[in-house]
């Protein structure tokens, strides 16, 4: 057996590469990526290289048209799968209700992942098939919409019985009880989960890239790839998620002070020092 080599001479050692001049017995030595030597000057700064995130910035751009179009398809769909359950839920019907408290309980209990991939690659094989963005964008609207249901019903339920008893004994009709009685009372305290999950909904898109859509990380991630450069479009893909998770917020808390009652609009709500922040 050789000598056996210390740590400190492994961590030292080269990779030898031939060159075009190898027949002249020369090549270039190249250090191992796990050296423990230390990194040059001119190594460092290339580390990350300013001119090759700005060229890579298209790219990452079109993946977040994708993000976005994902995320605001599938919250409108969340919204709407979110109501129709709360309201089927409180059915006096009881076959309805077990069926939406079966849904929920459902999608709450099953990883989104394994629905992305259900609905892509399992149910083609029944005959029904959409595109993968479509597919991503009702996958999140009817997993999301699991969630917000129970934000609706909470809201619902916070709703004084006297409200209720007032518009039996005025008479109102179905649809205006609820768009002129208990949703506008409801809605306020709910802007805070709901823009949570829509922030929650945008950091989910990722998710879609085991159904072939390309959002903002799939693109980094198929730049990194390519190029073997992970720094750049990495920070590039976080920073981009940051900002536009930060301008989400900004939104939310908007739509929070003005739908908040009057009385309310000077406490915090107001001053944007919602609890829920």
């Amino acid at each position: 057996m050789g000598p056996s080599l210390s740590p400190l001479s492994r961590g030292e050692m080269y990779v030898h590469c031939s060159a075009e001049n190898t027949h002249k017995g020369e090549g270039n030595w190249i250090e191992h990526p796990l050296s423990n030597s230390s990194i040059t000057t001119a190594g460092a700064r290339r580390m990350f290289d300013v001119g090759f995130l700005i060229k890579i910035l298209p790219e990452l751009m079109r993946g977040l048209a994708v993000t976005v179009e994902a995320t605001l398809g599938g919250y409108a769909l969340a919204l709407a799968v979110g109501l129709a359950l709360a309201l089927g839920r409180r059915s006096k019907v009881r076959i309805i209700r077990r069926m939406c408290d079966g849904y929920v309980a459902f999608m709450r209990c099953t990883p989104l992942l394994v629905q992305l991939y259900f609905a892509f690659y399992v149910l083609p094989s029944f005959h029904i098939r959409f595109e993968a963005l479509t597919t991503g964008i009702l996958c999140l609207g009817f997993h999301v919409g699991a969630y917000i249901a129970e934000v609706y019903r909470a809201g619902i339920d916070s709703i004084a019985k006297g409200q209720w008893e007032a518009a039996a004994a005025l008479g109102l009709p179905f649809f205006p009880l609820w768009t002129r009685v208990i949703l506008p009372q409801a809605l306020p305290p709910m802007i805070p989960p709901l823009g949570n999950y829509l922030i929650g909904l945008f950091k989910e898109t990722p998710l879609l890239a085991a159904i072939t859509v390309i959002d903002v990380f799939g693109a980094a991630n198929n730049i990194a790839g390519q190029t073997y450069r992970y720094n750049e479009p990495y920070t590039a893909a976080a920073i981009i998620l940051l900002a536009v998770s930060l301008i989400a917020v900004a939104l939310v808390r908007h739509m929070e002070r003005h739908l908040a009652p009057k009385s309310q609009k000077r406490g915090p709500v107001a001053e944007g020092k919602h609890p829920a922040y």
